[in-house]
């Protein structure tokens, strides 16, 4: 009702809440309704209940008509909810805006705000009043959702005008943003060796952990890269194909959705069928098609890390080196990060692999229960260190369905350049830990994360004194061999159940 009164209206939802708007998306789409849905892409409940992040949900709305829009940051979503506005109306197109749930919806990071008078900019006035102009009025009525019959139908194809024109639509709004705020998108937008050999495409915050890996990569001399897709729908091939380096023999590309009895997810289907379409072209931009790999990542939040990027770069060698008898033999489908023990798709990881960016940052984990103030604090704390200091943050918080009363895990980073580690702080790489919660000492490795010479901070009712010899002996082996104690360090065993003279 208050689109067609007229309203510049958006909404945000999720999940099966967005599967139930389903319905009226067609008929927005259909009469050309300029919305944007800002969606915190989530998964849908099916053998289990999940509040957790991928995209099955965007995916189920693909054939609506909405033009997809995808984010990749927090800075990202701020950017791009303005140009999603921006270009529905003059496209006439509805978008749904989405970015990752929780990964980037509850993530807490320094961004750079779009002030009033550079949106007033961003949104002229003159399309506003056009939509406005369309509202349904007693005073110049119109009349809109009939019933057709077969012989008058076919307005469905009568719009395919707007859906072709909508992508140089995007990327207009795309460039005026870029000269008003200095940050440029494209429709996909490639970073990595201009020379590239293997490419990674995907969408969504896992791209900016491959832009991570990517750059370390071609740091150590590796021909790698990797193409983020914000316009997802309507699809647009010839910006695909521009952007990819014509040297490229190898792609991976990684869907945060299952589409189970498929034979390839929708973005990997896509991009397979814009180079083969392409290649049988007249003027090919390959003299070669590429070899094209499929995978699945990231499932109900599923952690997806450089370790994992790096496999699926090294996979995609096997794509373009032939093997001893000539033939090349890649897995064509895979999962990373997804223990698939049953029909073994999933793609080995060497868990120790870093990237570079994880001494450029300072790392502190923090465990605490649901409702102890341990994730409002922390939260507090990244902000005070964006807002007065020149460093980047990043602020990320792991809590269950429970919420109250159950764990919680506050990741903390920060550091002199832009972090875009859109994963869980790897085991060893934290240099402060903190627990909130005495009874965790006993049921969880507190201690996986330490760096070897972090601190540790106990929030204890213990006196200074009685803290060491109250800590469990397999705890207490760790500090040894973390913190590098002296050698001469007593450790709590059953002989020796009391030790604690006050020295630690």
């Amino acid at each position: 009702m208050a689109l067609h009164a007229g309203a510049l209206a958006t909404t945000f939802t999720a999940s099966q809440g967005l599967l139930l708007m389903i319905p009226n998306m067609y008929k927005i789409a259909g009469e050309l309704t300029p919305a944007v849905f800002h969606v915190a892409a989530r998964a849908i409940a099916t053998h289990a209940l999940s509040i957790f992040g991928d995209h099955s949900d965007v995916m189920s709305t693909r054939g609506t008509g909405f033009a997809l829009l995808s984010s990749n940051s927090v800075q990202e979503a701020h950017d791009m909810a303005a140009i999603a506005t921006a270009a529905t109306l003059a496209g006439r197109l509805p978008v749904l805006h989405f970015f990752d749930g929780f990964r980037t919806s509850h993530e807490v990071a320094k961004i750079i705000s779009i002030d009033d008078q550079v949106l007033q900019k961003v949104l002229p006035q003159e399309l506003i009043g056009a939509h406005r102009s369309r509202a349904l009025s007693p005073e110049h009525p119109v009349l809109r959702g009939t019933s057709q019959n077969p012989d008058v139908f076919q307005a469905r194809e009568a719009q395919n005008g707007w859906f072709d024109a909508f992508p140089e639509i995007v990327q207009q709004n795309m460039d005026k943003f870029a000269k008003l705020t200095g940050r440029q998108y494209k429709l996909f937008d490639y970073v990595g060796a201009p020379d590239a050999e293997r490419v990674i495409i995907l969408m969504g915050s896992g791209a900016e952990t491959v832009q991570e890996t990517v750059e370390h990569m071609n740091r150590q001399g590796e021909k790698v890269g990797v193409l983020k897709v914000r316009l997802f729908r309507p699809w647009a091939p010839a910006a695909l194909l521009a952007a990819l380096p014509t040297t490229t023999k190898a792609i991976a590309v990684l869907d945060r959705c299952k589409e189970p009895g498929a034979d390839g997810e929708p973005l990997f289907k896509d991009v397979l069928v814009t180079l083969a379409e392409d290649f049988t072209g007249d003027t090919p931009r390959f003299a070669t098609m590429p070899k094209v790999i499929g995978g699945r990542y990231g499932l109900g939040s599923k952690e997806f890390n450089p370790a994992m990027i790096f496999s699926v770069f090294s996979t995609l060698t096997a794509a373009f080196k032939k093997t001893s008898d000539g033939t090349a033999k890649p897995k064509r489908c895979f999962t990373v990060g997804i223990n698939d023990d049953l029909t073994g798709l999933s793609l080995p990881y060497d868990a120790a692999f870093r990237t570079d960016a994880a001494h450029d940052t300072f790392a502190a984990v923090f465990y605490g229960l649901g409702s102890d103030g341990t994730v409002s604090a922390n939260k507090n704390s990244i902000k005070i260190i964006g807002d007065e200091t020149d460093l980047f943050v990043q602020g990320y918080f792991v809590y269950d369905s429970k919420k109250s009363g159950a764990m919680t895990v506050s990741h903390l980073r920060f550091g002199p350049k832009p972090i875009r580690s859109a994963y869980l702080t790897g085991e060893g790489d934290a240099k402060f830990i903190a627990c909130h919660q005495p009874l965790f000492l006993e049921t969880h490795d507190l201690l996986v994360h330490a760096a070897p010479g972090a601190v540790f901070l106990l929030n204890t009712h213990l006196s200074p004194e009685l803290v060491w010899a109250a800590l469990p002996p397999a705890m207490q082996r760790r500090m040894v061999e973390k913190i590098v104690l002296p050698s001469s360090t007593p450790i709590r065993s059953p002989s020796n159940p009391t030790w604690g003279d006050g020295s630690r």
